[in-house]
């Protein structure tokens, strides 16, 4: 199936690398006309010439980028159909090592983030009485943790919250709103940032396997932002290869 968002108008925070950069791919894929908005400008614009998107220079934090990103979305094509939060950071910090301005900076951009993008494109959404409201949030916080994720788990946990009180409050616009919920995902800053030894253990880890890629997580938001999820908000897509499921290590039965 193709043009399942022929011609809808999306705009994506964080979407110049890994999973952000994995949605705009399959939206573009499927007729979306594409704004994409990220603080890496030479990264961000390299992904919108790809795709033949329009970029904007923006740090989700900060309400006039946000309002920025929209304005210039609905300049240029008139509309906003579909807006994906997904900007994020996660900084791996024990708590005891965490200082107040770290922790304000992570809930700033994956909390604060949330709630700017939202809040910008809640205001062309109202008028057309329609639209989708997508955040990028994870099986870390909502479900499951790690040591030196006090931060961000409490961050994307946040997010799930948000997700279901927005979905209340903005219903009566015709505006959904849901989330997705990764993995361990493979992406450029795993690569770069993890090594070896910690990807296998994380693949033992899943009973699928292997770690998702972008592409995995994008199919996720491309179903929520379709008509196919017309009835759908408030809630979040798991997409973690089956990582949730095991009670302990030894999970895997193995066919003779």
């Amino acid at each position: 199936m193709t043009g399942r968002i022929q011609d809808k108008v999306a705009l994506i925070f964080g979407a110049a690398r890994g999973i952000g950069k994995g949605i705009a791919q399959r939206f573009a894929e499927e007729g979306a006309r594409l704004v994409l908005a990220d603080t890496e400008a030479e990264a961000g614009q390299g992904t919108a010439a790809e795709l033949g998107a329009v970029f904007i220079r923006c740090d989700v934090s900060q309400m006039a980028d946000a309002e920025a990103a929209v304005a210039l979305a609905v300049e240029r094509h008139g509309r906003l159909d579909i807006v994906v939060q997904n900007a994020g950071i996660y900084p791996w910090q024990l708590i005891e090592s965490t200082s107040p301005d770290d922790w304000d900076r992570v809930m700033a951009v994956n909390l604060r983030g949330t709630f700017n993008a939202a809040r910008a494109a809640l205001v062309p959404m109202k008028g057309q009485r329609a639209g989708r409201m997508l955040f990028t949030s994870s099986i870390t916080g909502p479900h499951v943790t790690s040591p030196g994720h006090g931060h961000y788990s409490a961050s994307k946990a946040g997010i799930s919250g948000f997700i279901r009180s927005a979905a209340l409050e903005f219903s009566g616009y015709g505006i959904t709103v849901n989330g997705v919920e990764p993995g361990n995902i493979m992406t450029e800053a795993i690569r770069m940032h993890r090594g070896a030894e910690f990807i296998r253990s994380m693949e033992d880890s899943i009973p699928l396997g292997r770690l998702g890629t972008p592409r995995d997580v994008a199919n996720a938001f491309l179903f929520l932002a379709s008509d196919d999820a017309d009835y759908i908000t408030g809630t979040t897509i798991v997409v973690d290869g089956g990582q949730l499921l095991p009670e302990g290590k030894d999970f895997r039965i193995l066919p003779p």
